[in-house]
């Protein structure tokens, strides 16, 4: 249920760490990663973690960026789906597996794939991506920011 106002202000009250939030995020789009693999990990996140609000804006860049709507619309199914390469497939399992920690780490299977397609700097860059969207998509399912 979203409503025209979060639950709190919270960019007002937590103002700094709402900014250091905006800081880290454009960081990670500053970082390795191309722009459309770094949306896909966000949308894809955002689905496991039910954000309305980053669906609807992950999802709007990537159509954004031209990207086939049957990928879209088999993301959830990513690992059925035949519009991923491995690469994609990599960082959706690596996303999948860091945001459904388990009683322990990620499994060395999920490490090694991601591992077969990145180097050191793709995989610390991604592994923070994922880290900061589930921070937001913290923020937009517990306090309810507004759809735009």
């Amino acid at each position: 249920m979203h409503t025209p106002f979060p639950r709190v202000p919270y960019t007002r009250l937590a103002a700094d760490a709402f900014k250091a939030l905006q800081a880290t995020s454009q960081a990670v789009h500053a970082g390795s990663l191309e722009h459309a693999l770094l949306e896909l990990v966000f949308l894809r996140v955002s689905q496991i973690n039910g954000c309305a609000y980053c669906m609807d804006m992950h999802a709007t860049a990537l159509r954004g960026a031209g990207v086939e709507p049957r990928k879209l619309d088999t993301l959830a199914a990513w690992h059925e789906s035949r519009f991923f390469d491995a690469r994609e497939r990599a960082a959706l399992g690596w996303a999948d597996a860091l945001t459904r920690l388990p009683a322990a780490a990620p499994s060395e299977a999920a490490y090694q794939a991601l591992a077969a397609h990145f180097d050191e700097k793709g995989i610390s860059d991604l592994s923070m991506a994922i880290a900061v969207i589930n921070a937001w998509n913290r923020l937009g399912t517990g306090l309810l920011p507004p759809l735009p």
